[in-house]
């Protein structure tokens, strides 16, 4: 019987086949955590902190996959509802994800996904397709968190822009081409053994 649950397309799923289901829902916890840990390395710049998150979604989304990155991150975000101090700066609770930042919580599953789907299609092999795939991803979660801040803080979509936008860009940018020079070097260690 077999019981591999996703398919070797992605660099994690290639390097730990066969990926069936324990070692699956064992990456989806790992992972979860691994943002929870980078919720907590915080720069507060206003209302909306700098964390390391959004490298944390985007580099999840390239090493599981579609499913199991988006997987991730929904159990991070129910980690944290349910009361787990996982949220940017040890908060927690339900209601933090109704608060100014709850637009870019919400896009971290639809971010992971898009990033594995571009994965798993081979765009993580190559140091240009790897950050165009991550370049859709954080274009995702800027515009969520864009539109929600704007929304909840009761501001013009241009001061809304300049709070939750504008003072991420350089960083994700630094964090895009950080991840997709990481991914091809992974590419070459996991194939390097099959090379004869």
């Amino acid at each position: 019987m077999n019981t591999a649950y996703a398919k070797p397309d992605t660099l994690l799923g290639t390097a730990l086949a066969p990926l069936e289901r324990t070692r699956s829902v064992s990456l989806v916890f790992a992972f979860s955590l691994l943002m929870a840990l980078s919720a907590q390395v915080a720069i507060p710049v206003g209302p909306v902190p700098i964390t390391g998150q959004t490298f944390v979604v985007l580099l999840t989304g390239a090493l599981l996959g579609s499913r199991l990155g988006a997987a991730a991150m929904i159990v991070y975000l129910a980690e944290g509802a349910f009361g787990l101090p996982f949220f940017s700066q040890g908060r927690a609770g339900f209601a933090h994800l109704l608060g100014p930042t709850g637009g870019y919580l919400f896009a971290f599953p639809a971010a992971a996904f898009i990033t594995g789907a571009f994965a798993e299609h081979g765009w993580d092999k190559r140091f240009h397709t790897a950050a165009a795939a991550m370049a859709f991803g954080s274009v995702l979660i800027m515009l969520s968190g864009w539109a929600w801040f704007s929304l909840v803080t009761n501001t013009s979509p241009l001061v809304a822009f300049q709070t939750s936008v504008l003072p991420f860009i350089p960083g994700d940018v630094v964090k895009i081409l950080l991840a997709a020079a990481a991914l091809p070097i992974g590419w070459k260690f996991v194939n390097r053994p099959n090379e004869k």
